[in-house]
């Protein structure tokens, strides 16, 4: 049997999924949340606020990202600070201490078990009715509380997500590419949001009604699936783009591939522990976000890998598809060329956004023999060199701009 009809047949089915992923879906989305708006009802409220700073090793960021935590618009009394340090071997625990007459509270685990069990903790330890989660690398705008608050007084809103800027002073190739590539991400989490409900949050900055929060296993990544657990009981994760953050990218490759193999591979655990939910008869178009936002872009190095192979197959027969093929080896050895220069300190600003979508898809293929492994990754490391530079004056963002 001749291989020419499966592989054109593999080859068109893989450029499909792969162009429905990237946009295809967009569109789609794009298209639900302009006709099928779910909108929220927000109100004038203030409930109580627990500020929860998951932190391991962060004496380099942790003072001034409590400085900053403190100085947040919201009521006095009404909100708590509670850093839970799992079981930092650093100067952590020293530096909330000298906050403690400022009302920071000290969480530290007795055993390090990771993020999210320290936030699970931390939770229970927590005494609000809203639980706010943050990281110890991320900088808060002031208001970022009076933006993300009001959306509660929906009683069908669970979780609110606020928006992450990256700041990336050293403008490295890998900064610039995963700014522009969450510039791509945050459109579909405007969308998400307005079409259904997000299917998870930016962990620097997402907060929970108290009351709708479950405890999570150790492995899993939190932001990620605490979405999930908003549908499964019947509530939405909404995006709020007026309450902002910064966060300092990544500057080297191989701490950006690291985190992202950590993530993704958390996240491969989270969707086949939860895989009910890719049923659209069961939740509906959430099922369609979660399939076309997370499992077809991770399925898409195997597309990559698929169309490469049909086509060096066809090649031998057609021009186009040998044109195809060369375009695509071009395409990686040119990703791998410039990857070796920047190491000698060559930048090309163009190639960053390529580059990084090679980075990203080299690790979710990683990630995918990590999870078949076994690996679960509950445990992190700090990836961040250096603070990233307070907010004020930095961003400048036009309330409901985005909304």
């Amino acid at each position: 049997m001749s291989l020419e009809p499966i592989a054109k047949c593999a080859f068109w089915i893989s450029v499909l999924a792969l162009g429905y992923t990237y946009l295809g879906y967009p569109v789609l989305v794009w298209l639900m949340s302009r006709f099928g708006e779910h909108s929220v009802q927000r109100g004038a409220i203030e409930p109580t606020v627990s500020i929860i700073i998951t932190a391991y090793n962060e004496e380099r960021h942790l003072r001034k990202k409590l400085q900053n935590t403190l100085t947040l618009d919201y009521p006095a009394g009404k909100t708590e600070i509670i850093v839970a340090s799992d079981c930092s071997s650093d100067r952590t625990d020293e530096i909330v201490r000298e906050f403690g007459s400022r009302g920071v509270r000290l969480h530290r685990q007795p055993e390090r078990l990771g993020k999210t069990a320290a936030q699970n903790e931390a939770v229970r330890a927590a005494q609000s009715e809203i639980i706010l989660f943050s990281d110890a690398t991320t900088l808060y705008q002031q208001d970022v509380l009076r933006n993300i608050v009001p959306n509660f007084a929906d009683l069908s809103v669970g979780c609110v997500a606020g928006r992450l800027i990256y700041v990336d002073p050293s403008e490295s190739d890998v900064g610039q590419g995963a700014k522009s590539y969450w510039g791509y991400e945050s459109f579909l989490k405007r969308h998400e949001s307005r079409a259904c409900s997000l299917i998870g949050a930016s962990g620097c900055l997402y907060a929970v009604r108290r009351s709708a929060y479950l405890p999570l296993y150790n492995e899993a990544c939190s932001d990620f699936i605490i979405a999930t657990k908003m549908v499964e009981q019947g509530l939405r994760t909404v995006y709020e783009p007026a309450a902002v953050c910064t966060e300092e990218t990544n500057s080297r490759p191989d701490k950006e591939l690291g985190m992202r193999i950590r993530v993704i591979t958390q996240t491969y655990t989270d969707l086949w522990r939860h895989r009910s939910m890719l049923n659209p008869f069961k939740v509906g178009f959430y099922a369609v976000q979660m399939i076309s936002h997370k499992v077809l872009r991770y399925l898409v190095p195997v597309l990559l890998l698929t169309i490469l192979a049909a086509s060096i197959v066809l090649a031998q027969t057609s021009i186009f598809y040998a044109l195809i093929a060369g375009a695509q080896v071009l395409f990686f050895l040119t990703a791998a060329l410039f990857g070796l220069l920047e190491h000698f300190g060559v930048s090309i600003k163009l190639l960053a956004l390529p580059r990084y979508f090679v980075l990203t898809n080299l690790a979710a293929f990683l990630a995918f023999y990590e999870f078949v492994k076994g690996n679960r990754y509950a445990h992190w490391e700090p990836t961040r060199e250096d603070p990233a530079p307070l907010p004020t004056g930095s961003v400048t963002v036009t309330p409901g701009k985005d909304r």
